[in-house]
C-alpha cells in the first residue's frame, strides 16, 4: 500500500529541451516587438539606432544568460534565481527577490497579459465586449471595473488551473503556444516583404522628426531642447530589454528540467541567440513597409505590427485577404498573451514552493500535488493576480519595479563570481563563455542604465526600492518562529 503523503513527494522533471525553450520563448516574445518600436523610434529617432539597441539589450541579455546557464546547470534546482540570491548573499537577499518578484514584478506582468488579451479580444470583436459593472472610488481614488477585467480574471482562472496539472502537460501547452509566437513574427517579418506594395529600404535613411511620439517624454525624444542621444539611446534599450523579458524565465523550474546539465544551458542560450534574429527579422520589415515618421507617428494605444498588417495585401481592410491578414495577426497576437501568461504561472509559482521549502514563507506553499504540482503556490499566485487585474493599478506598480528588478539581474550575475571562490570545486555542466570578462560587461552595462534610470526617472526607481525594503518586515515575521524552534532546541 503506497502512502499519499504529500511530505514524500518531490517535484517531476517532466521538461524536455523543446519544452525548455518553450519556456523562455514563450514567456519572452509576447506584445513587446510589435508594441516597442514605436517609442524606441521617438527614442533615437533613426532606423538604424532602433535595430542596433535591439542588438545591444539583445547581446546584454546573452550575457546575462550565459551566466546564468552556469549558475542553473550548477544548482539546477526549483526557485532558481531565490536559490542564487540565497546561497551568495544570504536568505535574506534571497527572500526580498522572491517578494518582489511574488508581490509585483510577475503577478503584475500576468495580470496585465492578461488585460492585454481583454482588449485585444474587444478590439476583435469591433468594442462590443466592454461594459462597465462597477464604478465607484476607494478613500478618494476612482475605481471601474469592466467585463474586460472578467474576461482577464477568467483567463487567469484558466491557466492557473491548466497549471495544476503535470509539468509535463504545462510544457506541451507553452510548446504549442510558444510556435504560434514564432509563426506570428514570421508572418509579419516575410509578410512585409512579400504582400507589401511601396515599401523601401530608403526609410532606413530617413529620421522620425516631425512624428507624434505619443505619451514621449522630452528628456528621451528625438528632437526635442532637452534631448540628448545617451539618454535617448538608454530609453530605447530600456524599452527592448522590455522585450526580451523573461529570458532568464526557465531558471526558475531547473528542478523540472530532464538532464539539466545538458538542456539548461542550450535551452537558455539558443532561446535568447533565436529571439535577437526574430527581433531584428521584425524591425527590417517595419521600417521597410513605414518610413520612421509613420512609426513614431503610430498611437499610444496602436501596434506597429497591426500597422504593418494593415498594409498586406492592398492595405484596404475590406478587401478579403487584407481582413484575413489583420484577423490572423490579431488572433496571433491574443495567444500570444496566452503563452505569456501561461509560461509566467508555470515558471513564476516555483518561487513561493523554494522559499517555503527554506522556511521564509508559509509551509503550505510547499505542499505538491499527486502529480508533484506546488498546487498552493499556483493557487495563491493566481488569485494575487486577479486582485492586481481588479486594481488597475498594474501597469504602474510594474514600472516601478522595472529599476529594482534591475538591481537584482545585476546581483544575480555577481553572485558567478562569490560561487567561483567559494566553491571552486562543484560540479559545473556548463562553464560561462567569456568569464569573466562577459559578466563583467554585464555588470557594466547594467549599472550604466539603473545611474541613468536613477537620474530621469527618480521618483519611480526609489519607489521601486521602496517596494524591496516593504519586504523586510514581512521577512523577520515569517522567520521569528524558525529563530524560536532553533533556540529551543
Amino acid at each position: 500500500m503506497t502512502s499519499d503523503n504529500s511530505e514524500t513527494r518531490h517535484l517531476i522533471r517532466g521538461l524536455g529541451l523543446i519544452a525548455a525553450v518553450s519556456v523562455i520563448i514563450g514567456n519572452v516574445i509576447g506584445t513587446g516587438v510589435f508594441l516597442k518600436a514605436r517609442v524606441m523610434t521617438c527614442n533615437v529617432g533613426d532606423p538604424n539606432w532602433v535595430i542596433a539597441a535591439w542588438i545591444a539589450a539583445g547581446l546584454l541579455s546573452l550575457a546575462g544568460a550565459l551566466t546564468y546557464a552556469e549558475l542553473t546547470a550548477m544548482k539546477p534546482q526549483a526557485g532558481g534565481p531565490y536559490v542564487f540570491m540565497r546561497d551568495a548573499f544570504g536568505k535574506i537577499w534571497g527572500f526580498l527577490f522572491g517578494w518582489t518578484q511574488l508581490l509585483i514584478i510577475r503577478t503584475g506582468s500576468q495580470a496585465a497579459v492578461a488585460v492585454v488579451f481583454a482588449i485585444a479580444l474587444n478590439d476583435y470583436l469591433g468594442g462590443g465586449l466592454r461594459h462597465v459593472l462597477i464604478e465607484t472610488s476607494i478613500f478618494g481614488i476612482p475605481w471601474t471595473v469592466t467585463s474586460l477585467e472578467l474576461v482577464a480574471i477568467m483567463v487567469i482562472a484558466i491557466f492557473t488551473t491548466l497549471n495544476c496539472l503535470s509539468v509535463s502537460v504545462s510544457g506541451y501547452i507553452a510548446t504549442v503556444l510558444t510556435g504560434v509566437k514564432i509563426g506570428l513574427v514570421i508572418f509579419v517579418g516575410l509578410g512585409a516583404f512579400l504582400w507589401v506594395t511601396g515599401g523601401s529600404f530608403d526609410h532606413f535613411t530617413m529620421s522620425s522628426a516631425g512624428g507624434a511620439c505619443e505619451g514621449v517624454a522630452d528628456s528621451v525624444r528625438f528632437g526635442s531642447a532637452e534631448y540628448t542621444f545617451f539618454a535617448g539611446f538608454a530609453a530605447a534599450m530600456l524599452g527592448a530589454l522590455w522585450g526580451y523579458d523573461g529570458w532568464d524565465n526557465l531558471s526558475f523550474v531547473a528542478g523540472e528540467v530532464k538532464n539539466p546539465g545538458r538542456n539548461l544551458p542550450i535551452a537558455i542560450i539558443g532561446s535568447v541567440l533565436l529571439i535577437i534574429v526574430l527581433y531584428v527579422i521584425a524591425q527590417v520589415a517595419y521600417f521597410y513597409v513605414l518610413d520612421p515618421v509613420a512609426v513614431a507617428s503610430v498611437s499610444e494605444t496602436g501596434s506597429v505590427g497591426m500597422a504593418v498588417v494593415s498594409r498586406f495585401f492592398g492595405g484596404d481592410p475590406l478587401t478579403f485577404a487584407t481582413g484575413v491578414a489583420i484577423a490572423i495577426f490579431t488572433m496571433g497576437l491574443m495567444l500570444s498573451s496566452l503563452g505569456t501568461l501561461h509560461t509566467s504561472i508555470l515558471s513564476n509559482s516555483r518561487i513561493p514552493y523554494a522559499m517555503a521549502e527554506d522556511g521564509v514563507m508559509f509551509k503550505l506553499f510547499s505542499k505538491l500535488s499527486v502529480n508533484g504540482v506546488p498546487v498552493n503556490a499556483v493557487i495563491f499566485q493566481g488569485i494575487w493576480a486577479t486582485v492586481l487585474a481588479l486594481s488597475g493599478s498594474f501597469d504602474t506598480l510594474t514600472d516601478y519595479v522595472i529599476f529594482a528588478s534591475w538591481i537584482f539581474y545585476a546581483m544575480i550575475t555577481m553572485s558567478i563570481f562569490v560561487f567561483r571562490k567559494r566553491e571552486p570545486n562543484t560540479e559545473r555542466p556548463y562553464r560561462a563563455w567569456g568569464y569573466p570578462v562577459v559578466p563583467v560587461i554585464f555588470l557594466l552595462v547594467t549599472g550604466w542604465l539603473l545611474v541613468n534610470t536613477l537620474m530621469t526617472s527618480p521618483v519611480q526607481s526609489m519607489i521601486g526600492i521602496g517596494f524591496i525594503l516593504l519586504g523586510l518586515p514581512v521577512y523577520f515575521f515569517l522567520t521569528a518562529g524558525n529563530k524560536k524552534d532553533g533556540e529551543a532546541k
